[in-house]
């Protein structure tokens, strides 16, 4: 069985014509996702099934939610939003009508057990992006359970927020890099290219466009691949996030270097270049990010934390 991200698989999202269609999936004991219409004051979750309505208990809204480790805002910020569920049986409500009684628990056990729990160092999964704080990204890793891409495990080049890397709603891959009990830690960085592989998509003498991450006092750095930025010469009026037309003018692979020189700078604040993937495999061991002959060192060994 396969767990994703909430709201990422398209087969999981459906609703019944009928109750008997309702409890033939609960007889298989079917991963379901649903809309759910409203959090009543109980911090139950409502779920339009079609047929009828569901149900989904406060207890039953997430793992954690019973033992207070996880808070009830995690509920209340998923109306209008689509969560999974299985059916676990049927009750009336207070004007006699049947309504389905789901679990959100219940998938979330099970993913966590049959799928995060099985997790090595270095697997790769496919997350998505819930929400941004200063310090990290929040990404769901399976059935709504969240997990963590520190600020500075998003990518080599340097960003202040996670905001400017990544957006709520985002379908990432990522690196599994900590374990620690229950709580699981994830990079981007590591798939998104070595020095090297991003340094070949560049030429010198070619003008391309970057982004300023970091004005220093011996010059600007520039962001030309999430993994690859340059330098700059300081010029007056620059500010960080602003969009930059740049010059290329030298690429010296030993020392990790780029030489830039700025030809355009523009008024709006740009996020960057899209994510490109060079690991396209579910496993890495080892991320050498440095070249092989550069003095300066810059590597990942799964294998020894």
């Amino acid at each position: 069985m396969e767990f994703y991200p909430e709201d990422c698989c398209k087969e999981l999202a459906k609703t019944f014509e009928s109750i008997d269609e309702i409890k033939n999936a609960m007889m298989k004991n079917e991963i379901i996702e649903g809309k759910v219409l409203l959090c009543d004051r109980e911090h139950n979750l409502h779920i339009d099934l079609g047929a009828i309505r569901g149900i989904i208990q406060r207890e039953e809204g997430a793992l954690g939610i019973d033992d207070g480790t996880v808070r009830d805002i995690a509920l209340i910020s998923k109306v209008g939003k689509n969560v999974c569920f299985n059916i676990i049986g049927f009750q009336r409500d207070v004007f006699g009508n049947t309504c389905a009684v789901l679990s959100r628990k219940n998938v979330q056990k099970r993913c966590k057990e049959e799928f995060l729990d099985n997790l090595e160092l270095g697997d790769i999964i496919d997350a998505k992006v819930t929400h941004l704080e200063k310090f990290g990204a929040f990404i769901d890793i399976g059935a709504g359970i969240n997990a963590l891409i520190p600020i500075d495990m998003l990518s080599v080049s340097r960003i202040s927020h996670p905001r400017q890397r990544l957006s709520e709603g985002q379908k990432i891959k990522v690196v599994l890099r900590k374990r620690e009990g229950d709580k699981l830690t994830f990079s981007l960085k590591e798939l998104l290219g070595t020095w090297e592989e991003n340094a070949d998509l560049f030429t010198p003498g070619e003008t391309v466009t970057g982004v300023i991450r970091s004005i220093e006092d011996y010059g600007v750095f520039i962001e030309l691949m999430p993994n690859l930025a340059g330098l700059a010469e300081l010029e007056d009026g620059l500010f960080e996030g602003q969009s930059v037309a740049v010059y290329i003018k030298s690429i010296i692979k030993q020392k990790m270097k780029i030489k830039l020189i700025i030809v355009e700078a523009y008024d709006k604040d740009e996020k960057g270049k899209e994510l490109m993937y060079f690991n396209k495999g579910n496993h890495i061991s080892y991320w050498l990010y440095s070249p092989k002959d550069s003095t300066k060192l810059i590597e990942t060994d799964f294998s020894e934390m």
